[in-house]
């Protein structure tokens, strides 16, 4: 099975979200799936203002769609919510395209600490990303009870 995933959260970054991602690859290269990666080092980017080691990546739809269609993949998945994350589930809707997602950390209360928003509204814009997919990967029970 050929699987592209689009991550905002990839090396050299070293944190939960691509050590969990690490163990799945790992898990889904010994079945004998092909894995492609979008990743924001593949791309122009910038730093996340507080957090330094994390990338952003300048990206429009259109750049991740080429990928998209060259690939071909059979599965996609949109392993966070940043910038690829947005761009990734942008075109698999706009080309009816099947994907999941996966939540990792409680972002809404990491934003809150950092901006005056709400964690209703996070809330409401997490359920909306995800709830577009196919199915949503969590890697903990603490964050599926949530």
């Amino acid at each position: 099975m050929r699987i592209l995933v689009a991550t905002d959260a990839w090396h050299p970054q070293v944190n939960g979200v691509v050590r969990t991602l690490q163990a799945v690859f790992s898990q889904l290269t010994k079945a004998g799936h092909t894995l492609m990666v979008i990743s924001p080092d593949q791309f122009l980017n910038v730093p996340l203002p507080s957090y330094r080691e994390i990338r952003l990546a300048v990206v429009a739809p259109g750049m991740i769609q080429r990928r998209i269609v060259e690939f071909a993949p059979d599965q996609i998945h949109v392993a966070t919510e940043g910038p690829l994350g947005m761009a990734a589930r942008a075109v698999c809707i706009r080309l009816g395209l099947g994907f999941t997602t996966s939540y990792h950390t409680r972002f809404p209360e990491y934003l809150q600490s950092r901006l005056p928003i709400p964690l209703a509204w996070s809330y409401a814009w997490m359920r909306r990303f995800h709830n577009a997919g196919n199915g949503c990967m969590v890697a903990a029970k603490s964050i599926a009870d949530d």
